[in-house]
């Protein structure tokens, strides 16, 4: 059964600028302040939101500062939700090279989703592509 207590959904709406990426993790981690999360998960937290966000920078928005990413998170049966959505077209996040095989390490990107896929609970994107849902258990009972 869930809880009756209302859950406060943040949002935030951002130009495509790299300057905003630090303000988006920094709010995000001041939101779990009565989890007191320990060092781990906040470094884990905050190398997924920011690896988000930069990609829907630079990659969806392909650094276009007139279009926006729009991020929403809030926390829900002890766990942390994160949704990242820009305004690109989208990419296959079916088929990612997996950058620690040998021909990809020495590749410039393609680590941030094997991170993200790596350190979050539970990763999703809508069918285009240009949204993920993170989620990160912040209690051992989180469902």
């Amino acid at each position: 059964m869930r809880s009756q207590n209302k859950i406060k959904k943040n949002t935030l709406d951002i130009p495509s600028d790299v300057k905003y990426i630090r303000k988006v993790s920094s709010d995000v981690l001041k939101s779990l302040s009565s989890y007191a999360p320990d060092g781990s998960l906040s470094f884990d937290i905050k190398l997924c939101v920011e690896e988000a966000v930069l990609n829907a920078i630079a990659h969806g928005n392909r650094r276009d500062k007139d279009k926006r990413v729009r991020i929403a998170y809030w926390v829900e049966d002890g766990r942390l939700i994160v949704e990242v959505e820009d305004e690109g077209r989208g990419f296959d996040y079916r088929n990612i090279s997996n950058p620690t095989e040998e021909g990809n390490i020495l590749k410039a990107s393609g680590r941030g989703v094997f991170l993200i896929r790596h350190l979050m609970d539970e990763v999703e994107y809508n069918d285009s592509g240009n949204r993920i849902r993170m989620v990160k258990k912040l209690t051992k009972d989180g469902l």
